[in-house]
């Protein structure tokens, strides 16, 4: 792909009559983003826990947040935890297709 500014520029369309500098300047403009637009096409996808590397987030202390399992804790004792069967079962098979590289649903 290389760097965006080792490319050549194109040169201004030349302004129509009737036609002010500014509207055909806002011409080339719009023409300079959509070609901008059509060149990034590629697409990355990060993991979660490659977002979660990379985002520094605060709270999370080795493989594990010491803040959620410090309020979950909380919960059991105070007998507010609910399990959520499904939301554990859904989270498996999400984490499984991370780890395998399947589709993402």
């Amino acid at each position: 792909m290389g760097n965006p500014t080792d490319k050549p520029v194109a040169a201004p369309a030349p302004v129509a009559s009737g036609q002010t500098a500014s509207t055909a300047a806002g011409k080339t403009q719009t023409a300079a983003k959509q070609e901008v637009a059509a060149e990034a096409s590629t697409q990355v996808a990060l993991s979660s826990a490659a977002t979660q590397l990379m985002s520094g987030t605060e709270g999370v202390s080795g493989d594990f947040d010491t803040e959620k399992v410090a309020r979950i804790a909380q919960a059991i004792a105070d007998g507010k935890f609910e399990v959520n069967p499904g939301a554990i079962a859904d989270k498996l098979l999400a984490n499984a297709r991370e780890v395998l590289g399947g589709p993402q649903h």
